[in-house]
């Protein structure tokens, strides 16, 4: 149930809450603000992002925007989230929102919103463009954000204009992936497209690295219809969550080709995540080593899976393009 409460604020200006009512125990949730001016008309109040300024910038093709909402108690919806990524607004991959940290000696608590709006858990490409971002500001070469996935550890270097990223250690539990029914193995688990007996893919290797991961391992990552086979996958019942999709070809011990269908995105010319798990998998094989270079439509990374402490880092760079505010009328219909 909600209602509507229309309140006078002086100098001909009312304001309108729309409020839905809880159950018992719960708060009120005030759903829609609208201010209605001496004219009469009712105006929408357009949100977290109207005329906020963002940062548009990618890491290695990986399409980032990045918005600091530090110094506001303001949310942004899923709603508002698809308006950016629409194609009157600035579309991307992944909408990197800096929030209050939450926990001492962070940064930013950072939130992750695919171009479908809904939530990632991780997103190395973005980190990086974070980072820079608040290098560039702050003077800082070091710092920590936590995100979904936990902490995350940045900073500058190995050389100019590079940038790592720890994204922490991977998960190959099957529940911890998550997966829909057990799996006592995930190096290679029970999945394939095509025909039982002349599968097209099939036997992925699955990996969390805070978002979940499947990795076929083919000859020729270009020889697939990747935005055909991409989204049937992603959405398998065996992954509860949905799933990255990735086709990978190892070129040799520290090398590795690959293409992702990502989760919420679709076909991206570069997803970091994707990078370390397959880079993971492909140790977990013994098919590589620990440190290799990977190859992405839109460039490369350098992935270690650290042994000391199993952290996977992630360096590549992380460029920007252009500065602007958004556009309040992209969000009209959102309030």
């Amino acid at each position: 149930m909600s209602c509507r409460i229309v309140a006078g604020v002086g100098r001909g200006l009312d304001i309108a809450l729309t409020v839905r009512m809880p159950g018992a125990g719960q708060s009120p949730d005030i759903r829609h603000i609208k201010r209605r001016t001496d004219g009469g008309k009712w105006m929408p109040e357009m949100g977290a992002l109207a005329n906020h300024a963002f940062s548009k910038m990618n890491g290695i093709g990986n399409e980032i925007v990045v918005v600091d909402l530090r110094d506001s108690a303001a949310a942004v919806t899923s709603e508002e989230a698809r308006a950016v990524a629409s194609p009157a607004g600035v579309p991307y991959d992944q909408l990197m929102v800096l929030q209050s940290p939450r926990l001492p000696g962070t940064e930013a608590f950072v939130r992750i919103y695919n171009n479908d709006g809904s939530e990632a858990n991780a997103c190395g490409n973005g980190m990086r463009c974070v980072a820079r971002q608040v290098f560039e500001a702050t003077g800082k070469a070091a710092l920590t954000f936590e995100t979904r996935a936990g902490l995350l550890n940045c900073w500058q270097g190995p050389a100019a204009g590079l940038y790592t990223v720890d994204m922490g250690p991977p998960k190959f539990g099957w529940r911890d992936i998550p997966l829909a029914e057990e799996f006592r193995d995930t190096r290679y688990i029970e999945l394939q497209v095509g025909p039982i007996d002349a599968p097209v893919l099939h036997s992925p290797s699955v990996v969390s690295m805070g978002n979940p991961h499947a990795i076929f391992w083919v000859d020729d990552v270009n020889a697939y219809d990747l935005e055909r086979f991409g989204p049937l996958l992603e959405n398998h019942p065996i992954f509860p969550e949905r799933a990255n999709i990735t086709l990978a070809h190892i070129e040799d011990r520290d090398h590795i080709v690959m293409r992702t269908w990502e989760r919420g995105v679709g076909l991206t010319r570069a997803c970091g995540s994707a990078a370390c798990a397959t880079a993971v998998a492909a140790a977990r094989l013994k098919r590589t080593n620990r440190a290799v270079e990977m190859t992405l439509p839109g460039g490369g990374l350098a992935i270690e899976w650290r042994e000391r402490d199993d952290h996977v880092l992630m360096t590549g760079p992380a460029v920007f393009e252009y500065a602007g505010r958004f556009d309040p009328a992209l969000f009209a219909s959102v309030a």
